[in-house]
């Protein structure tokens, strides 16, 4: 089975969502928004992730770079192309911006 996290990341900490390929919600977390911390936490789960989606901001670059260099697999999203998806979200949070 194929798993995809999702990445909220804020200056402080950054929200991880993990779905399967069927987008069934596998696990949700929150920890400090660093790369190391991130790495922890990705690899330490059973589940080989595909793809890593990590929303454009001013620590993308730095993150992105962290999680690329231990060999995960990570795109970063425009802030505008999921400017629309996020305003018809009902409850707007860290946590469902990740899912």
């Amino acid at each position: 089975m194929k798993y995809y996290a999702g990445l909220d990341v804020s200056v402080k900490e950054t929200s991880i969502c993990i779905v399967d390929e069927a987008g069934k919600i596998c696990r949700e977390t929150k920890v400090v928004s660093h790369p190391d911390d991130l790495v922890v936490v990705l690899k330490a789960c059973s589940m080989h992730i595909e793809r890593i989606g990590l929303e454009a901001g001013p620590l993308s670059q730095w993150l992105f770079d962290g999680l690329v260099k231990v060999g995960l697999q990570v795109i970063c999203i425009e802030t505008r192309h999921t400017k629309a998806f996020l305003k018809a979200q009902p409850n707007k949070s860290d946590r469902n911006d990740a899912r």
